[in-house]
């Protein structure tokens, strides 16, 4: 979540974060009216990043944020379109027992 809420500040200047906890499952969803991704594709790559120097000065914006979301959860989703936003969806399952999930 950390790193979907920095690249909304960074590219977006804000968006609405929300988190669905559930006893088998944690839902993340992440919008903003920002600029949106032309290529989503191309975000997805390593190291490609469109990131403002003043962020890199900041250790922010090594291009590694989209990819290390989609590798650490189980269902990513992501929708874009440029001059409206980007809606983001990542799911990540606990198994059935709940386990880490307080009551």
């Amino acid at each position: 979540m950390y790193e979907a809420e920095i690249n909304m500040v960074i590219h977006a200047g804000g968006g609405v974060a929300e988190a669905d906890i559930e006893k088998d499952r944690v839902v993340l969803t992440l919008c903003d009216t920002g600029p949106g991704i032309p290529d989503i594709s191309l975000a997805m790559t390593e190291g490609w990043s469109t990131a403002a120097d003043r962020f890199r000065a900041l250790g922010r914006g090594a291009g590694m944020g989209l990819p290390n979301m989609r590798r650490n959860c189980d269902q990513f989703e992501m929708q874009s379109e440029v001059g409206k936003g980007t809606r983001l969806r990542m799911t990540l399952n606990l198994g059935s027992s709940g386990e880490g999930v307080a009551p």
